[in-house]
């Protein structure tokens, strides 16, 4: 009787995968570079190595410059750009934020900006957390949530501020920001710290009681699409920079940035 158990990995062909390997050293490099080079980044022989770029190469995937040198080749683009078409980053976020709130135990939120602010598209409720006051269509705080900081914090000024010194002159908002104590030095500062950190938390606001941590999710082009929030009691939501949920959750922001063709030096 066949094992079809989900333990078992189907069998694949290792040719294929060590191809996939070098191409993934190159991608990453960037650059063009040298066998030899290549050879350390793999951990291949450049003898071992060499057969795999001759065929890389007359398949498009590898090309070859005038100096000798290995890059990624054109059929690397064709490919990468079929793949990029039919990327959607709030399909592919959607698809996975339920087993981000199953593992953290949390709410998880995902919102992206509008003309009215952070806007929740999408609200992933766990059956151990009560339900807050959010819902699909309603808008953050700018500068009482984390989600809001965190915007607030990557995007462009000209895409936040009249939103930001709407929020401020409101007296609708005024009395909230009192009881806060959010003024303008602190709302700086939770920008500042929002940018060194790669994401924002707020604890007790805008509900007493309740925790939220927001990290980013950026596309191909370097461009923040929408913000991924775990909410919860302050007892379940730890901010230490080093705790589960921080961890986790910036795992799978930086994940799904990766897949929708995101690369740190585009933010550099």
């Amino acid at each position: 009787m066949t094992d079809r158990s989900p333990d078992k990995m189907p069998r694949g062909v290792g040719s294929v995968e060590t191809g996939g390997m070098i191409l993934k050293a190159l991608a990453k490099h960037g650059d063009a570079i040298k066998l030899t080079d290549l050879a350390h980044l793999t951990g291949l022989s450049s003898g071992r190595l060499h057969p795999y770029l001759v065929s890389l190469r007359n398949v498009g995937l590898v090309e070859q410059t005038s100096e000798g040198s290995y890059q990624v080749g054109p059929f690397a683009l064709e490919v990468g750009l079929v793949r990029l078409r039919r990327q959607n980053p709030v399909r592919e976020t959607i698809l996975r934020v339920p087993a981000l709130s199953q593992s953290l135990e949390l709410n998880v939120s995902v919102a992206v900006f509008t003309a009215h602010g952070p806007t929740i598209i999408y609200i992933e409720e766990h059956t151990d957390i009560l339900h807050f006051n959010i819902r699909v269509g309603g808008v953050y705080y700018m500068t009482m949530t984390a989600t809001g900081l965190l915007f607030s914090a990557l995007l462009p000024k000209s895409m936040t501020a009249g939103l930001i010194e709407a929020e401020f002159a409101s007296q609708a908002t005024g009395s909230r920001r009192e009881w806060f104590r959010v003024d303008r030095t602190l709302f700086a500062t939770k920008l500042e710290q929002a940018r060194a950190r790669g994401y924002a938390t707020t604890v007790d606001m805008p509900v007493p009681g309740i925790t939220a941590v927001s990290a980013p999710v950026y596309d191909h082009t370097g461009h923040v699409q929408l913000c991924v929030a775990a909410i919860g009691p302050n007892a379940l939501v730890d901010t230490a920079p080093d705790s589960r949920v921080i961890s986790e959750l910036r795992s799978f922001a930086e994940q799904l940035s990766a897949d929708l063709g995101y690369a740190d030096d585009l933010a550099g």
